[in-house]
């Protein structure tokens, strides 16, 4: 899809990747629309782009994607494209009691059933119409794995296979589906990931800036999977075709990363 004329809700879009994606569509000719849980961080990135809209949305609960989507069709006319970003890092490692089922939860919502939700309302429009754009906002760690987090993990797969359902399911209908899966990104969520992230990103992680143009690279070429790091593409081959090699490597680099810890404490 060229974002050109486009209407473009952008979640998570105050900060990180999806800001300096709603810049790349909004410099593309896109009418934008900048949502975030962080209202005035919303409204400060909204007002760096001519014309966009900023909406405080908790993403993580139904009806606030509900009104975030009639909120921007009263403001825009019909959406055309949704990019599905916003995510959290949930809690480390393998939570247990209460309080850690509670926090699990919380991520599968924002990782997850934010997907579901959006698409469930914006799919009648897009199928009556003929045409529709959804993109998700994935990770490496939903192709791969986060050895740091298993809620991380497995919520990021959960939302790969989401995305790939609905391209499978709809393509034929006129639904277009991107899932960018970046490996490492100079954000707040990196920052915040510990000794794992640290360890097996670190010299990998690049610019938001770069996941943008590999976004619109990727749209452009009608790819469903974008990957913004290239190697990404390598492991989950070696993934798929020989997973005890690349889980004996995966548990190598475990073994590295509580080394690392050790020697901190």
């Amino acid at each position: 899809m060229d974002p050109a004329g486009r209407h473009i809700v952008i979640t998570g879009a105050a900060s990180g990747i999806g800001r300096a994606c709603a810049a790349r569509f909004a410099e593309a000719g896109a009418r934008v629309v900048i949502a975030d849980l962080d209202g005035d961080a919303a409204q400060a990135a909204a007002a760096e782009i001519e014309g966009a809209l900023a909406v405080r949305a908790d993403v993580g609960r139904e009806r606030e994607v509900a009104s975030l989507i009639e909120t921007a069709r009263a403001h825009n006319g019909p959406i055309d494209l949704f990019f599905s970003n916003a995510g959290i890092g949930g809690p480390p490692g393998l939570p247990d009691g209460r309080d850690g089922d509670a926090a699990m939860q919380l991520t599968w919502d924002v990782n997850v059933m934010a997907h579901v939700r959006a698409s469930r309302e914006l799919l009648p429009d897009w199928l009556e119409r003929g045409r529709g754009c959804f993109v998700v906002t994935a990770s490496a760690a939903g192709l791969l794995t986060m050895l740091g987090s298993a809620t991380y993990s497995a919520t990021k797969h959960a939302a790969e296979a989401y995305a790939e359902w609905l391209a499978a399911t709809y393509a034929h209908r006129g639904l277009t589906v991107h899932c960018i899966c970046p490996q490492g990104v100079k954000t707040s969520m990196l920052a915040a990931s510990g000794q794992a992230g640290q360890v097996v990103l670190k010299d990998a992680a690049i610019e938001p800036e770069q996941v943008a143009e590999a976004l619109l690279a990727g749209m452009a070429a009608g790819q469903f999977l974008i990957l913004p790091h290239p190697e990404v593409r390598g492991y989950y081959e070696l993934r798929a075709s020989d997973t005890d090699k690349w889980l004996r490597g995966m548990s190598r680099m475990q073994q590295r990363i509580e080394e690392v810890e050790r020697g901190l404490q």
